[in-house]
Parts: C-alpha cells; sequence; structure tokens
C-alpha cells in the first residue's frame, strides 16, 4: 500500500523557516552606511509586531554617522570608568542548562576568532566591541515607555526579533546588543531619550562582513522537546 504523499509546506511557511534558520547576530561590519529606504523597508515590516493591548510602546533612536562616532567615543570612555547601570535589571543568576548554554555560545565564538578560553584579556577586548557596535554604520536604541514596565519591554523584544529578521531578508545584518543597555546615561546625554523612556537595547545593523571570522561563527539551538510540555 502506497503512503499518502505528504502535504508541501505551504511558500510563506518556507519562507519563514528559511529566515528564522539562516539569519544570525553580526559581529562584524562593513562600514558602508544603507539607504535610508531600505531602513525604513526594515521599520515597515517590524512595524506590524504584536503588542500588548496594541500598544506599540517601542520607540527607536536610529543613529548613523557623526552622531554614532560621538556615541561610541562616549560609550567606550565611560565604560572604561564606570559599572554597567541597566535601566532593567539583568539576570540574577544563569544556572543550569541556561549557563551551559551561555557557555556553550561564548566559547563558540571565541574559538572562531581564535582566543583560548584562559586569554581573559583578549575576550574582554571581543566584550569591547560591543561598544563600537563592532563597526555597524548604523545602531538603534530601542525604548519602551517607562510606565508599561515589563509588559513594555516584552513587547520591545518581539519588536526586535522582526527587526532583524526584516533586516536579514533585505541581506542586512544585524545584532541586538543588551551591552548597550548598560549604560543608559550615556544614550541619555548623546541621544536626548527622558527618564520616561526605559532602554531596552540596541540593534546595530549595517552590511555584514562576509570575511570576518566572527560571522562564521553559529549558535545551537535548543530542540523544540526542551521547551515545550504537551497537556491532554
Amino acid at each position: 500500500m502506497t503512503a499518502p504523499a505528504e502535504t508541501p509546506l505551504p511558500p510563506a511557511y518556507q519562507t519563514l523557516s528559511e529566515l528564522l534558520h539562516t539569519r544570525y547576530s553580526c559581529r562584524a561590519f562593513l562600514p558602508q552606511p544603507l539607504p535610508r529606504s531600505t531602513v525604513e523597508q526594515i521599520l515597515e515590516a517590524a512595524q506590524r509586531t504584536a503588542s500588548w493591548c496594541n500598544a506599540h510602546p517601542w520607540q527607536l533612536s536610529i543613529v548613523s554617522g557623526g552622531a554614532l562616532d560621538r556615541l561610541r567615543t562616549a560609550l567606550c570612555a565611560h565604560v572604561a570608568e564606570n559599572p554597567p547601570a541597566p535601566d532593567l535589571p539583568w539576570p540574577g543568576e544563569y544556572r543550569g542548562v541556561y549557563l551551559q548554554r551561555r557557555r556553550e555560545c561564548g566559547w563558540g565564538l571565541y574559538q572562531a576568532l581564535g582566543i583560548a578560553k584562559d586569554d581573559r584579556a583578549a575576550s574582554q577586548r571581543q566584550a569591547a566591541q560591543n561598544y563600537t557596535m563592532f563597526g555597524a554604520p548604523h545602531v538603534a536604541i530601542v525604548t519602551s515607555d517607562a510606565a508599561l514596565g515589563v509588559y513594555g519591554a516584552v513587547d520591545c523584544g518581539a519588536y526586535v526579533a522582526n527587526f532583524m529578521l526584516a533586516a536579514h531578508s533585505l541581506g542586512v545584518g544585524s545584532i541586538a546588543q543588551a551591552a548597550l543597555a548598560a549604560y543608559p546615561q550615556v544614550l541619555r546625554a548623546q541621544l536626548g531619550i527622558g527618564t520616561e523612556r526605559t532602554i531596552v537595547c540596541g540593534i546595530s545593523f549595517g552590511l555584514a562582513d562576509p570575511e570576518h571570522p566572527a560571522n562564521q561563527f553559529r549558535t545551537s539551538r535548543a530542540p523544540v522537546s526542551d521547551a515545550v510540555h504537551w497537556r491532554e
């Protein structure tokens, strides 16, 4: 008896799956800026993100050119002398499988870059690249209305994911950076962001440098069975 033929997946699902499987965090960019029209296309797509009560709490400061150069300089100087003080508290602890995954990610990146596990100076230099935005020609600083609390931040997380998928669909590399939100006082001073806005994260974006070893690294993903519990 012939087994029934499998129903082909819809093209829309295939496209989305390909984007999800091929997008990666870009950690080295080419210097040339994107056309404004390309950035606007990313923004138009990401603006369709679903949100709690349809509030659309995200706002972006998109920084390029001389303003980005000044922000890089200010951040690098501040980071060297001051501890992090993010608006949103960082995780209290990575434990169990979460610590395992974090280590796997970090060690995999360092291996791609030729950094030994015990080379603290080299790993610190790589971490400091966060504050140069990895050479990206653009960075978006994502904020939420402070009064919306955690739910506004959750909505912004969904927006960030869609922004990066839209960028990838247009051949644009990107990386979400919690590190930039660690120094909100610098971002506020440089970009005029008020205290009524919670600084959630940054997204550095532009054309990826295809030759850089950091961009050859790919993270793994936990299987669905690790995340889903069926109850019937």
